[in-house]
C-alpha cells in the first residue's frame, strides 16, 4: 500500500513543501530511502524500527520504499523521522483513519522509545504550511509554542508518537492547538535588559557617539586602551536601539530557528540580537555556508548588532568576506546545485587597542611598542573595511574622580528615547523606499537629494578631505553621520557644527594619528 505525508525542508530562511511517499510491498526486503537523503535521513530507518518494535507495532520484514520528493532536492536532517513512521503505520495498515494524514503538515525526530526531540525552522515549516492550505501542523512540543506565532494554522506540539497515532485514531481528538498571544508576550519583553547605560561612569562623548550610531544605524568602532569601557559601552548598545517591529521579529525569528538558536518553548526574538564571536572565528562561520549552507554570525545579527571585539585579532580573510554584505546587507552563499540567500542587515560595532601593548597615545602610561608596530597593527585592518566604519571613537580612561562620583548618569531610556525620535523623523523620509530605514542605509542618489551642505559646510568638508585625504566613500559617510546628528537635533537643515562633529568621528583618518 501506497502512503503519501506531507512535510517541509527548510533551505535559507524559507521551507520547501516535501512529500513523504512509503510503499509496503508484499515480497522482497531490504528497506531503502530515497530522494537524496544526508547521512542523519538514512540513519532515521533505525530510529524508526526501534519505535515501531518499542511501542508493540509489527515491524514488517517485506520490503519498504521510502521517497522523499522532489527527488532532486537533498534532504538533511532527522526531521523526516516521524513523518515516516506514520507512513510506514499506515502504509501496512496498522493506522486506522490514515486518509486524514494529507490535512496535515507533519515533522519531528524521534527517539528510540517514540519520544520527540525538537528539529530546527519549525518557524518557515509553520508560514508554509499555512499558505499552502493545511489543515494543522504537528511538531514536537519544545517547537509548538515557535510554529504556534503563525495565525490561521493549528499548531499541534506532541510528546510521543502514541499522541499522534490516538489523535488520528479518534478522529482528530485528544490534542489541543498550541494558543500563543504573540503580540502580548512580544511587548512584554521588549525592554526587559539586564545592564543599562547608567552604569558607565564618564565616556560622556563615547555615549553620544554610540547614540548617533544607534539614531542612524552607523557602524562603529571604539580605539583605545585596555580597561578603557569598550566592552562595557559596545554590549549596552541594543540598550538604545529602537525596538523591534513585528516584521523584524518574524524575520529574526526564521533566522535563529534555521540554525536551532532558539530556546526551547521560545516565540518571537523580542529584543534585538548582539553577537560576540570569537577572534579565531572562521570565514564560513562568520558569513555562513557548509554543505547545506546555515545562517553565520552576520545573519544571526540581523536587526541587531554584530560586535567584534578586538579587530586587529581577526583574520583577514574573515574581515574581507564582511565587505560585500555589509553594502548589500544580504549574503548569497551558492553551491553546485543551490545558492540560498541570507539577510544580513547589521550595525557593525568593533574595538580595539591602539597598539600591541594597548598605550599608544594613552595620557600617562608610556607606549612600550618598538618603532613601526603600531601603523603594522593598524594596517591588519584593510582601508575599504575602515572606509565603511562610519564612527571611529577614541575612548580614553576613566580618572578616579569620575568613578568615584555619585551624579546619576544618564540612563538607556533616555537616551532610547532620542534615538527612536531621530528613527521616526528618518521613517517619514525614507517611507516610499522600501528596504531603507535609516540613513547609513540610503543610496547615493538620495544622499544627493537628502544631504543638502550650505557653502560654509562645504568649504569644512572640502578643507577636510584635503587635510585627512578621505576617500569618496567617507565622504558619504561624513554626510550620513552628520544628517543624523541634525535628526537628533531636530534640524531639517545640516548645519556646519554638524559636519564637524561628524569630521571628528574619523579618528583613523587623521595625519600622523600611529606616529
Amino acid at each position: 500500500m501506497l502512503v503519501k505525508i506531507n512535510g517541509s525542508a527548510v533551505y535559507g530562511v524559507e521551507a520547501i513543501p516535501i512529500i513523504i511517499e512509503v510503499n509496503w510491498m508484499p515480497t522482497g526486503k531490504d528497506p531503502m530511502i530515497v530522494g537524496l537523503p544526508d547521512s542523519a535521513v538514512k540513519e532515521s530507518w533505525q530510529r524508526v524500527e526501534s519505535t515501531i518494535k518499542a511501542n508493540n507495532f509489527e515491524m514488517p520484514r517485506t520490503k519498504i520504499v521510502v521517497n522523499l520528493a522532489p527527488a532532486d532536492i537533498k534532504k538533511s536532517g532527522a526531521a523526516f523521522d516521524l513523518p515516516i513512521a506514520l507512513g510506514l503505520l499506515a502504509a501496512t495498515e496498522q493506522l486506522k483513519n490514515a486518509a486524514a494524514l494529507s490535512d496535515y503538515v507533519i515533522m519531528g525526530e524521534l527517539g528510540l522509545d517514540g519520544t520527540l526531540r525538537a528539529i530546527k525552522g519549525a518557524l518557515p515549516i509553520a508560514i508554509q504550511a499555512r499558505k499552502r492550505g493545511f489543515k494543522g501542523l504537528i511538531v514536537p512540543k519544545v517547537n509548538a509554542r515557535e510554529a504556534g506565532m503563525v495565525n490561521q494554522l493549528d499548531v499541534y506540539g506532541v510528546e510521543h508518537i502514541r499522541e499522534v497515532v490516538d489523535f488520528f485514531e479518534n478522529g482528530m481528538q485528544g490534542l489541543d492547538p498550541v494558543v500563543v498571544n504573540t503580540r502580548e508576550e512580544f511587548f512584554h519583553s521588549q525592554y526587559d535588559f539586564d545592564i543599562d547605560f547608567s552604569d558607565v561612569k564618564g565616556q560622556e562623548n563615547i555615549k553620544r557617539a554610540l547614540e548617533i550610531a544607534a539614531a542612524g544605524g552607523h557602524n562603529a568602532l571604539l580605539i583605545g586602551p585596555p580597561g578603557a569601557g569598550k566592552t562595557m559601552l559596545a554590549k549596552r548598545l541594543p540598550t538604545i536601539l529602537p525596538p523591534l517591529t513585528l516584521q523584524e521579529a518574524l524575520e529574526t525569528t526564521k533566522i535563529h530557528s534555521v540554525a536551532g538558536k532558539l530556546p526551547e518553548n521560545a516565540t518571537l526574538v523580542s529584543r534585538r540580537p548582539f553577537r560576540s564571536p570569537h577572534h579565531t572565528i572562521s570565514d564560513v562561520a562568520l558569513v555562513g555556508g557548509g554543505g547545506t549552507p546555515q545562517p553565520g554570525e552576520i545573519s544571526l545579527a540581523h536587526n541587531g548588532v554584530l560586535f567584534l571585539d578586538e579587530l586587529p585579532e581577526f583574520k583577514r580573510t574573515v574581515l574581507e568576506v564582511m565587505r560585500q554584505p555589509m553594502e548589500e546587507r544580504r549574503v548569497t552563499i551558492s553551491r553546485a546545485k543551490i545558492a540560498v540567500d541570507f539577510p544580513a542587515s547589521f550595525m557593525l560595532m568593533a574595538s580595539m587597542n591602539p597598539c600591541p601593548c594597548g598605550f599608544h597615545n594613552h595620557p600617562e602610561r608610556t607606549c612600550t611598542c618598538p618603532p613601526g608596530a603600531v601603523q603594522k597593527y593598524l594596517n591588519k585592518i584593510s582601508g575599504p573595511l575602515l572606509d565603511r566604519i562610519d564612527l571611529h571613537v577614541e575612548v580614553t580612561p576613566v580618572h578616579f574622580q569620575e568613578l568615584s562620583v555619585l551624579k546619576k548618569e544618564k540612563s538607556s531610556e533616555e537616551i532610547r528615547a532620542n534615538v527612536i525620535r531621530a528613527r521616526d523623523i528618518q521613517a517619514g523620509r525614507f517611507n516610499e523606499s522600501p528596504g531603507i530605514y535609516c540613513n547609513a542605509q540610503m543610496s547615493s542618489k538620495q544622499l544627493k537629494e537628502i544631504c543638502i551642505i550650505d557653502q560654509v559646510g562645504q568649504a569644512l568638508l572640502k578643507k577636510a578631505m584635503e587635510k585627512l585625504s578621505l576617500s569618496a566613500r567617507a565622504y558619504d559617510r561624513i554626510l550620513k553621520v552628520a544628517r543624523t546628528i541634525a535628526d537628533l537635533e531636530g534640524s531639517a537643515a545640516i548645519r556646519p557644527e554638524f559636519i564637524a562633529e561628524a569630521i571628528q568621528y574619523r579618528s583613523l583618518d587623521r595625519e600622523n594619528w600611529a606616529g
